[in-house]
């Protein structure tokens, strides 16, 4: 029975059953029973130019949806109109937008800025900025994000972990109160470069750099934040007015015992009671997602109810801070403002880029996950150019760091919202509340706001997603914990920081020691799988089986090389210790190389030298077309001979034996 010795060929590689072998396996297994096994030509890739493949490859690395699909076979006219419904999502769903949409847009639009207002000026406290920028930051954002947004439920504006970010980062060299105008500058050009940069991620379509953020990392960040946003808010919930600046849970909570001569039993009982009339509110709607606007309505009501009563009781001078006043108008211009020279333009930059890119996974995040539950996609580049212009546009007209919130879409999804029409719904009753309101919160007390901050922040803190890390992966449950405890002891840049280097950690770890699994034949089949995952499985006599799960590069090719040659050293043992046949061939099964670097290929045949030195040889199975393209360019398929390289691992072991038989 012969078999095809020229078994490696360049494309068109053509099925021809002239051209293939039936041949069986002689072993001590009942293998006979099997159908007779083809020996199939393995095929080199289309040959290409570097050119063509450095197109392709870019192609895939920077364009793997294609975006530009649409515009194939097109008219000019269409063309056109294409280019602006992908720059300009509104010119995609403008010409159907009736009056149904438009009555639940303005219901839930209507709905969110009742929670937006008070979050608004909550998260300026928290980031440290004058209330009414929170407000300024909730009508110009959402507007711009109307025009380029790409998600039909992200509803914009402040959030809680980019305005912690950027409070703690920029407090640490520059002070609210004693230079407030310094600090104004600052945070309205970290905004600035957090836009920069998200809207260059964008265009240069580089979005990958934030998966570096994985759900671990994100888990814990989140729930440190929230911890110490949390902690922050006892200066308000508690009547505190000399309080740290400080984030870090220790200081906090020395200021807060160390201050106790300051604690109002006014404020006290006032924020625990509406904290408690917050948190019930919220059970409510998450019992009966059809109540939702119970919720939505409770820090609107919190604030107007509260300030009515610092208002009547203000002849009576209770111990309660409250807000003071806050201008009325639109946004002022602050490009005058932008700070591009001085000792403090790292500082700016740095808090730019690192709440740059926490709002903008934030709001991916989020709008990723509405457009699943309504079956339509969002475009993650387009996102992150429209969430950067329109924080550049909000640095110059009064606003700071904004994206997507969770609390606020979720709202908007659950009232209904149909377009981006309800993010101008909410702009324009926040205009209404700038012209027209403003001294309606002249009385607002600071713990209401403190107790917003509270009830929005306690759904940060993912206790489950935290359990199941620990159930499916002790590794990513670290990078969690030292996420968690790094933002809570040390600082939030750093804790955020240290998780991040954990994960590359873990990207290492498996890239540099990949797994390499013994394989063995399921009887009955042409199947092989792992020998311990398997108990059904079969070792093949005279046969190692070895399946390599990664790629074969430079950072893990010596550690494959001596995991392969312990690997035969303990079968040729195992085999003396039963008194087995000799071990005559390894086969590699290379399916899941999905790359080779020229240290991997000298690798590969430095271990083919060693293994022929013990009269052992080294067969490939089904390599990829890339590992077999270099293979061919660097001579080394050469080397392996006619019989080195196989379709599949049962081929290598039925080609071989009738070869072992035939010279019998």
């Amino acid at each position: 029975m012969g078999v095809n010795s020229n078994r490696v060929e360049d494309l068109p590689c053509h099925h021809d059953h002239h051209q293939t072998t039936t041949v069986r396996i002689p072993s001590d297994i009942d293998l006979e029973a099997m159908p007779p096994l083809e020996i199939h030509r393995v095929c080199l890739p289309p040959k290409q130019s570097t050119l063509q493949k450095l197109k392709h490859r870019l192609g895939e690395i920077f364009f793997p949806e294609n975006p530009l699909h649409r515009f194939k076979n097109q008219t000019w006219f269409t063309k056109l109109l294409l280019a602006l419904q992908f720059l300009f999502p509104i010119f995609q769903w403008g010409p159907e937008y009736n009056a149904q949409l438009l009555k639940s847009d303005v219901i839930s639009g209507l709905t969110i800025a009742s929670l937006a207002i008070p979050q608004g000026i909550s998260y300026a406290k928290l980031a440290s900025l004058p209330p009414i920028v929170g407000l300024y930051s909730s009508f110009v954002p959402p507007l711009i994000y109307s025009l380029l947004g790409s998600s039909r439920h992200l509803a914009v504006g402040p959030v809680s972990i980019a305005s912690l970010v950027m409070g703690s980062m920029l407090s640490e060299a520059v002070s609210s109160t004693e230079e407030p105008i310094l600090y104004l500058k600052l945070a309205f050009t970290a905004t600035c470069f957090a836009g920069l940069f998200q809207a260059s991620l964008g265009f240069l379509r580089l979005g990958f750099i934030i998966d570096f953020l994985s759900k671990a990392t994100l888990v814990g960040f989140m729930a440190g934040a929230a911890v110490i946003v949390s902690l922050q808010q006892l200066k308000g919930l508690l009547g505190i007015v000399h309080f740290t600046t400080k984030m870090q849970f220790i200081p906090v909570m020395a200021s807060v015992f160390s201050n106790r001569g300051e604690w109002s039993w006014q404020t006290i009982v006032m924020g625990f009671s509406f904290l408690l009339f917050l948190f019930t509110t919220r059970h409510i709607s998450k019992r009966n997602p059809k109540l939702f606007w119970v919720a939505a309505a409770a820090p609107l009501t919190s604030v107007i109810v509260s300030t009515l009563i610092v208002f009547l009781l203000r002849s009576k001078n209770p111990r309660i801070s409250f807000i003071g006043h806050l201008p009325k108008g639109l946004n002022p211009p602050s490009s005058n403002m932008l700070y591009f020279n001085g000792p403090y333009l790292a500082l700016a930059m740095k808090t730019g880029l690192i709440t740059g890119i926490l709002s903008l996974t934030e709001g991916i995040a989020v709008g990723r996950t509405f457009a699943s539950l309504k079956n339509y996609q969002v475009d993650g580049n387009k996102e992150m150019m429209a969430i950067g212009l329109m924080n550049i546009c909000g640095s110059c007209s009064s606003c700071y760091v904004t994206t997507g919130s969770f609390s606020r879409s979720a709202v908007n999804y659950n009232a209904g919202a149909k377009t981006v029409v309800s993010n101008i719904i909410m702009a324009a009753a926040v205009l209404i509340t700038l012209l027209f309101l403003m001294p309606l919160f002249y009385y607002t007390p600071n713990v209401i706001l403190a107790t917003i901050i509270l009830t929005a922040v306690s759904g940060l803190i993912d206790y489950q997603a935290a359990y199941n890390l620990w159930k499916v992966d002790k590794l990513d449950c670290m990078t969690c914990l030292c996420s968690f405890f790094g933002v809570l002891f040390i600082s939030v840049p750093t804790g955020l920081a240290i998780a991040v280097v954990v994960s590359v950690f873990k990207i290492l770890l498996h890239v540099t020691r990949p797994n390499i699994l013994a394989m063995g034949n399921i009887p009955g089949t042409q199947i092989y799988q792992n020998l311990s995952r398997y108990r059904e499985a079969l070792r093949i006599p005279s046969f190692l089986v070895l399946a390599i799960e990664a790629p074969f590069y430079f950072a893990n090719s010596t550690y494959l090389q001596e995991r392969i040659l312990r690997w035969v050293r303990e079968e040729e043992e195992r085999i003396k210790a039963n008194n087995e046949g000799t071990l005559k061939c390894v086969i590699l099964d290379m399916t899941a190389v999905t790359a080779i670097d020229t240290s991997g290929i000298d690798t590969l045949s430095e271990l083919r030298k060693m293994l022929e030195k013990r009269s052992l040889r080294l067969v490939l199975a089904n390599p990829v077309g890339s590992v077999m393209e270099k293979l061919q360019q660097s001579k080394t398929l050469e080397s392996f001979g006619m019989n080195g390289v196989y379709l599949t691992v049962g081929e290598a072991v039925a080609d071989i034996s009738s070869l072992w038989k035939a010279r019998a």
